[in-house]
């Protein structure tokens, strides 16, 4: 009820904007007037039919079969609304979504995840659910339905520049869990066994983690420029003032605390009788470690590096701002140009990625749990 409601709330705010130009405020075109009668009344209803059928709490199927259908009505009456409203605009006129269109997109959203929690899906269901849904997209963009938007104008002379940029994204968010991984998973295994350590390394971490992510970056472009200056060899491998280099150590920093603390939480989750019952087998240390303790300990610690991952996903856009490369370079771009649609070339496919990873790292997560080992 509290969909519907909503969903019929976010109708009255205007679904579509067009503007004059790409940077200029544009005028909002409202639900019903977005399209032509005949695409916009089949929309409506799917729309509409969707909404409804999420009221069926005891049928969860048909719940998720209701979003699917009003997230289809909702892109149908998007394409063809941006392609009614350019028709007798002028060149440079440009149509992008508007608030109802947002708001409409995150209740469907919703439906859609709250009927699928109440069908409790294994994690292989859960992965095929996920790659469905990404065929969708990219099926979505690949046949040209939304080339109407300003967003897919933006994109267009682009192509390659934003190519360069998810790669780079992808080396700043996950090279530097990487990173972080190899050095915090050790160093949360010697403070599991060190307390002195432990009471000496984790307030240092969480120091860490209270400096702002600007302050942070600006920390490191004088420590790094000075090291580029004083050796050429580190110069050459891209270590300099600013760039790649001091976004990827902040973030690797920001890294530590998660996986160390984790790691230690993970160790100590393992009950005393298991570790008794591996030294009373005759198990080494570090046959107890890798044999024992790291597997059961496992979902503790990959929660860690799914806070990490998700975390580092967002903070990368600013690695925009001291030439770190990434989305947050479009992000900026726009922030400087006041162009919103660039804006969102950079902001959507970062939201995007961080919440792929999340999904990815829940379903490892629970792959891992000893107690789901299988789904029935």
């Amino acid at each position: 009820m509290l969909f519907l409601i909503l969903g019929a709330a976010s109708c009255a705010a205007p679904f579509l904007s067009l503007a004059a130009n790409r940077i200029v405020v544009g005028e909002g075109v409202a639900l019903w007037r977005a399209a032509p009668v005949q695409h916009s009344a089949p929309a409506l209803f799917l729309l509409g039919l969707g909404l409804l059928l999420g009221l069926l709490q005891s049928r969860p199927v048909l719940r998720v079969a209701g979003a699917v259908l009003s997230l289809a009505g909702l892109f149908w009456l998007l394409s063809m609304g941006a392609a009614a409203l350019l028709a007798d605009a002028g060149r440079y006129a440009r149509v992008s979504p508007a608030a109802g269109f947002w708001c409409l997109l995150v209740i469907c959203a919703l439906l859609l995840a709250d009927a699928l929690s109440q069908l409790q899906p294994g994690p292989r269901t859960r992965a095929a659910a996920l790659a469905l849904t990404l065929l969708c997209v990219a099926g979505l963009l690949k046949a040209g339905l939304l080339s109407d938007l300003s967003i897919a104008q933006e994109f267009a002379p682009r192509k390659a520049a934003v190519l360069d940029a998810f790669i780079r994204h992808l080396w700043l968010a996950f090279g530097s869990l990487g990173l972080a991984a190899l050095i915090g998973l050790p160093l949360g295994v010697l403070c599991h066994r060190h307390s002195r350590l432990r009471e000496a390394l984790l307030p240092l971490l969480s120091f860490l983690q209270t400096i702002p992510s600007l302050a942070m970056f600006g920390i490191m472009i004088p420590l790094l420029g000075w090291i580029g200056t004083q050796f050429p060899a580190a110069q050459a491998i891209g270590i300099a003032g600013i760039g790649f280099a001091p976004a990827f150590l902040a973030l690797v920093l920001y890294s530590l605390l998660p996986v160390v603390a984790n790691t230690v939480a993970g160790l100590e989750s393992i009950p005393p009788a298991v570790r008794d019952a591996a030294r009373g087998i005759g198990m080494t240390t570090w046959q107890r470690l890798f044999r024992i303790e790291i597997p059961l300990g496992l979902p503790v610690i990959l929660t860690g590096l799914r806070i990490v991952l998700v975390q580092n996903t967002g903070l990368a856009v600013i690695a925009g701002l001291i030439g770190g490369g990434g989305f947050g370079t479009f992000v900026f771009q726009g922030l400087n140009q006041t162009a919103t649609d660039l804006i969102l070339l950079g902001a959507l496919p970062t939201v995007a990625l961080a919440m792929v990873a999340a999904i990815v790292m829940d379903i490892l997560i629970e792959i891992t749990q000893p107690q789901r080992g299988s789904e029935t």
